[in-house]
């Protein structure tokens, strides 16, 4: 049972160690929160630790730099997003991030910036929000 438990340590290490993809950098990002009508800076802030999280998990080799609300921007869209996802509210967060020379998982490009990039996010009830969708 312990040769199959370190076996399995093993590989999972080796697999890690080879696969050369390191979680997305959000260490240094800048986040702005403009005034806003419609959300409190916490509900702001709770949209944004979403799209963190998932920038971590998923952008490899890229570095989030920045990461804004903008009420107006946000609003001229958000009824349209919330309806597209049968839920009660959206918020939709801009972002600017580097790839790095790996150009991520390989559909970005190699060492870019990618400015404007969308993140769409829906909540029901008051709730928690649910990262629906981003890019361009």
């Amino acid at each position: 049972m312990k040769k199959q438990a370190a076996s399995i340590l093993i590989f999972l290490f080796l697999a890690a160690l080879f696969t050369g993809c390191s979680r997305g950098d959000v260490s240094h990002v800048q986040k702005t929160i403009g005034d806003s009508e419609l959300f409190a800076p916490r509900e702001i802030r709770s949209a944004m630790e979403v799209v963190i999280r998932q920038f971590r998990r998923t952008f490899c080799g890229c570095t989030l730099t920045e990461l804004c609300y903008d009420e107006e921007y946000s609003a001229a869209a958000s009824e349209e997003w919330a309806a597209q996802y049968d839920a009660d509210e959206a918020i939709l967060l801009i972002s600017s991030f580097d790839v790095d020379a790996s150009g991520g998982d390989g559909s970005l490009n190699p060492n870019s910036t990618y400015d404007g990039f969308i993140w769409v996010l829906t909540r029901s009830h008051g709730g928690g929000w649910t990262l629906q969708t981003w890019g361009y």
